[in-house]
């Protein structure tokens, strides 16, 4: 019988079954022929790729609010349309997934793993492997052995259906299934639980790299010795070819890709002759490991694992990933599902043991990290998460069982059992740990979360957020002008915000020097490049500024997370984001990317300090000054309110700067000049709240300005005056009547604040991130096209937290308001109506 009978008769469960069909019905001549499309296998395959891709995304939909992993949808999504669920209408099955396409289904969705394991080994970091601390290697050790032991346990009971195959064989088969750990998989889920750069996350990681390798070696020698007929001569051949084309690969293969790189000048893009080799090479490799014994997919594998890390790694990723992971690696697990039949599990003593299996592998895995973690002394619940993390299964698992399937190490019963204990085991670890595992915060509450907070004379952190190069003379300006000293430092740590695309995992990359001469790896690494060396050289030729850069490679959706995370960790007291709008050349403002924005406003809901948005339209000119060459003409437009203080302080601590010049340009109601006729409702105590909260901060304000008049009185670089307006347009028109000889706009975001001054703006503001004064600043109909930060102080979280505090405050002692600064910070809405009165 030839393998194409073999493949169908395997799929129908029967030994006496032969397919037929003829070679060239691959297209049809058209409905209106009389032809049914069905009976072709191109339209088939057509329809069955387009039934498991639409199947699989509707399940990751569905799934997403229970966090589980794409896998778990894809092969969920083969056992729906498999014979334990849809294929068990006759109907369905012989008209969608006849037994003749299965050749077909199976030829493609083996291409498409060929290079989805090609792009894994491409991703693969040898380099990580050897850098791998004890710790991570016993854990991958230990997470292996025990699980290992149970499935060879369990191979007795599971083996009596399979008598053909040694039991050797078996337990090998059934110990890699069951000690495996799918690194792709839970690359992803430490990104999802937010671990993936916490301590626990990194050990997770190498361990699971470790134990990947592991398991292929143990495939290779697997799959070598399934081979029934053949004597362990033939599987010693099989080995050591194995080894050879692996030896062949590092000594041949690699250098020759090492001279296409070379050949390759830095920051152009490879030829399509040198992409079409290796793509060719993938399909050669995978030609010779399958003619050596072993899977073809373990030539491709081995050939991504021998290309460099660099850009060509990243060209192919970008050619490839979308295609092969969106379009045919589904194919693959839909397989899967397609030969899982859960009605070949019968009885419950089998139901008992697939109980059991899963209870027991998950437990071993737990077991033996425990074990480990104990012996580096982590708590028990950091070891029992690394422990139900080592447990993520995946592709490798899949493959296991499926040449196993295949082979007839494993029989139908054999498999459905084990893709289930696939699935459960998958699917349970992110909930649980989860609801197990809270990352300890490392150290205390900091208190000086804010500008106004800091001591003058001590180190000043301020976290620096650039999406683009352009961003980058501006903020470089702007620190400069932050007046560094060797009394008061600026400690700068610069993250590039990079969008996570493809399958890559979301993670915090720490910059040291790099080697100079290595090309950049794509436009992003190219970039990132930029932005470190400017602000290497601008640390160099600064005094007193000290810069670690980072990169966050995250979702826009989350990224707000990582900023306030890293803020958190490094106790920065002030962060720097870029507007969502650049400047174009005719002086307008254009929106660069909408996701910025919505950074942006999720920042402004969650720092853990204050926040400033920079409006760049320029600083002084695009290149950075030498430090006693910073001249700059800065104003403040002050309404009240901590948004207010906060802008305050920080030009404040920029007029101390021998180049700088101030001006406070203070707004004054014109009804507290004239005091208002109509007072609160004294009944209402709403209302007196509100005004109680506003004589409060009022009070505040008075405090902090003449505490800065009287300490820069007889300073001639600082203008302070004050405008009486009674309602927004006389606001507006006396901002209009400012000079243009500022450089740079400093105004608190007056979130909650009631006022008059500002009565009517926000009603027509386009970004209302930037409050109502900065959304008029950073509009394109605003004559004056100047820079302008818009600050937001960061208020604690009420009285048990942090306080609010006057600089004047004798000793540093804080005074403490209790809810005022949460009562300010909502909305008008909810506080009810303002007892300003605006009449005059």
């Amino acid at each position: 019988m030839d393998p194409q009978d073999e493949l169908a008769t395997a799929a129908n469960k029967s030994d006496e079954t032969i397919v037929c069909y003829a070679p060239n019905m691959i297209t049809t001549n058209g409905v209106w022929q009389g032809d049914n499309p069905l009976d072709y296998s191109l339209p088939l395959f057509i329809l069955q790729l387009t039934l498991v891709v639409v199947t699989t995304r509707l399940l990751v939909f569905v799934l997403k609010p229970f966090r589980q992993p794409r896998v778990i949808s894809e092969i969920v999504g083969g056992v729906l349309l498999g014979p334990s669920v849809l294929g068990r209408s006759i109907t369905f099955a012989n008209s969608v997934f006849p037994l003749r396409s299965v050749m077909v289904l199976e030829t493609m969705a083996n291409v498409g793993l060929l290079y989805f394991l090609f792009l894994v080994g491409v991703e693969m970091d040898i380099s990580v492997i050897r850098r791998t601390g004890k710790k991570a290697l016993g854990i991958a050790v230990a997470g292996m052995v025990l699980p290992f032991i149970i499935g060879g346990c369990f191979s007795f009971l599971l083996h009596k259906h399979s008598q053909d195959m040694s039991q050797g064989t078996f337990i090998l088969f059934l110990g890699v299934a069951l000690s495996v750990t799918a690194f792709p998989v839970l690359a992803r889920i430490l990104a999802e639980l937010k671990l993936i750069n916490t301590e626990l996350g990194r050990i997770a990681m190498s361990s699971a790299l470790v134990n990947d390798m592991c398991a292929w070696i143990l495939l290779a020698i697997a799959i070598a010795l399934a081979e029934n007929e053949s004597t362990s001569l033939a599987s010693l051949w099989v080995i050591l070819s194995g080894i050879a084309y692996v030896v062949f690969c590092i000594f041949v293969v690699r250098p020759a890709v090492m001279w296409m790189i070379r050949r390759t000048p830095e920051g152009e893009s490879f030829s399509e002759f040198y992409i079409c080799l290796i793509l060719t090479g993938v399909m050669i490799s995978g030609f010779i490991t399958d003619a050596i014994g072993t899977h073809s997919v373990f030539g491709a594998f081995v050939f991504g694992l021998v290309i460099p890390n660099g850009p060509l790694g990243l060209t192919l990723i970008e050619k490839l990933e979308d295609f092969v992971s969106g379009l045919l690696l589904p194919l693959f697990f839909a397989i899967s599902g397609l030969k899982t039949d859960i009605g070949s599990i019968k009885g419950a003593y089998t139901w008992g043991i697939l109980l059991l299996v899963i209870i027991l592998a998950c437990a071993g895995k737990i077991a033996g990290t425990l074990l480990v973690a104990f012996f580096y002394q982590m708590s028990i619940r950091e070891g029992i998460t690394l422990g139900l993390l080592m447990n993520t299964k995946g592709l490798v698992e899949m493959i296991v069982l499926n040449v196993g399937k295949d082979q007839k190490v494993l029989d139908d019963e054999a498999f459905a059992i084990m893709v289930i204990v696939a699935v459960i085991m998958t699917g349970i670890i992110t909930p649980i740990v989860t609801s197990i595992y809270k990352p300890a915060r490392r150290f205390l509450p900091y208190k000086r979360r804010t500008i106004q907070r800091s001591k003058p004379d001590a180190e000043l952190r301020v976290l620096v957020c650039i999406h683009t190069p352009r961003n980058v003379p501006t903020i470089i300006n702007l620190l400069e002008a932050s007046n560094p000293t060797k009394k008061s430092p600026i400690c700068v740590y610069v993250l590039h915000l990079v969008e996570l695309t493809g399958r890559a995992s979301a993670m915090l990359i720490v910059h040291n020097t790099r080697k100079s001469g290595r090309p950049a790896l794509n436009r992003t690494q190219a970039q990132s490049d930029h932005i470190i060396s400017a602000f290497e050289t601008y640390e160099q030729h600064a005094g007193s500024v000290s810069v670690q850069p980072l990169t966050a490679i995250s979702p826009y959706s989350t990224m707000h997370e990582d900023i306030c995370n890293l803020a958190e960790d490094k106790r920065v007291a002030f962060i720097i984001i870029p507007f969502h709008k650049h400047q174009t050349v005719d002086g307008g403002m254009e929106a660069t990317n909408p996701a910025f924005r919505m950074v942006n406003q999720n920042l402004l809901a969650n720092a853990p300090c204050s926040v400033g948005i920079l409006v760049d339209r320029g600083l002084s000119g695009s290149t950075r000054l030498a430090a006693n060459q910073v001249s700059h003409q800065i104003a403040v437009l002050f309404f009240g309110g901590p948004d207010d203080r906060e802008a305050l302080a920080y030009a404040w601590r920029m007029s101390e700067h021998p180049g700088i010049s101030l001006t406070v340009m203070r707004f004054v109601p014109s009804d507290e000049i004239d005091p208002p006729r109509h007072s609160a409702d004294p009944n209402n105590p709403r209302s007196l709240s509100v005004e109680t909260d506003n004589d409060r901060e009022r009070q505040l304000d008075e405090e902090f300005i003449s505490n800065f008049r009287m300490k820069n009185a007889n300073d001639e670089t600082i203008v302070y005056n004050e405008k009486v307006v009674g309602n927004g347009e006389e606001t507006v028109a006396a901002i209009r009547t400012m000079d243009n000889l500022h450089d740079l706009f400093i105004v608190g975001r007056g979130q909650g604040m009631i006022s008059p001054l500002t009565a009517g703006l926000t009603d027509w503001s386009e970004c209302p991130e930037l409050g109502a004064i900065g959304d008029l600043l950073a509009s394109s109909d605003f004559t004056a096209t100047v820079s302008v930060l818009v600050v937001q102080q960061y208020v604690g979280l009420g009285p048990q937290n942090e306080s609010v505090t006057t600089p004047d405050s004798p000793g540093n002692g804080y005074e403490q308001y209790g809810n005022v600064e949460l009562i300010n910070r909502r909305s008008p809405q909810q506080k009810g109506q303002p007892v300003f009165n605006s009449q005059h």
